[in-house]
């Protein structure tokens, strides 16, 4: 039998990109999302987590020490950090792919799809995995771009993506 995740708390830290509201159990990392999409968040957290409230806390040592590292180029940061996100065995594996993303690296949606084993025709299956990501940031999908290498979708804004592969060394 799974243990019980302790109460979730909610709280924020602040980034080069506005503030990254956490939501977290303990000092495991359930979801986090820039300032601007709280509905995301509430849709996110509710739909795995029905029954539970949300009370307002400090983010754990470890959460705000990763992202502050991500921030200040330490890209590997997420360390230790950990994490639940939930999602279908398909998401999962979607992220899964999305951690063996290097930093500086960019990845099409259909290549990304290749890497796990599908045809790049899949590439809009694997786009609503990657949009589905509850914790972006630390599982990279700032990292998939269009077939083209364009930018295509980013739940925190296009603006925030460019910066993010920016920050990590891409030429944008």
């Amino acid at each position: 039998m799974a243990e019980a995740l302790p109460a979730l708390g909610r709280g924020a830290v602040a980034s080069p990109l506005d503030d990254i509201h956490v939501v977290f159990a303990g000092e495991t990392l359930l979801h986090l999302d820039f300032v601007g999409n709280e509905s995301r968040l509430e849709r996110g957290v509710g739909r795995r987590f029905p029954s539970r409230s949300c009370s307002a806390q400090p983010v754990p040592t470890p959460i705000q020490r990763a992202l502050d590292g991500y921030f200040q180029g330490a890209f590997d940061s997420v360390g230790e950090l950990v994490w639940l996100t939930g999602g279908t065995p398909f998401q999962r594996q979607i992220w899964r792919a999305l951690l063996e993303i290097g930093a500086g690296e960019t990845v099409s949606y259909g290549q990304l799809a290749e890497r796990v084993g599908l045809t790049s025709r899949a590439s809009r299956a694997v786009g609503a995995a990657v949009g589905a990501n509850p914790v972006s940031v630390f599982v990279p999908c700032h990292r998939v771009v269009g077939a083209n290498g364009r930018l295509t979708g980013y739940a925190g804004g296009l603006e925030r993506k460019r910066w993010l592969l920016r920050h990590e060394g891409v030429d944008v």
